[in-house]
């Protein structure tokens, strides 16, 4: 029997600081003329919401 055990490095994603979110503020101004301060919270697109990465070279193949 053979058992192979395949482990990697991984990091903190530095876009995203290891949340697997990204947090953009923005502005809109309503139907008052104030303006409203929004934060839109959309998944993190380097690491895919993992909050990780793999650095390159070490990803078993």
């Amino acid at each position: 029997m053979n058992d192979k055990t395949i482990s990697f490095k991984r990091i903190p994603c530095p876009d995203c600081e290891g949340t697997g979110e990204l947090r953009i503020e923005s502005e809109n101004i309503n139907e008052n003329f104030e303006a409203e301060k929004q934060t839109v919270i959309a998944e993190c697109p380097s690491c895919r919401g993992m909050g990780f990465v793999i650095p390159e070279g070490s990803a078993p193949g």
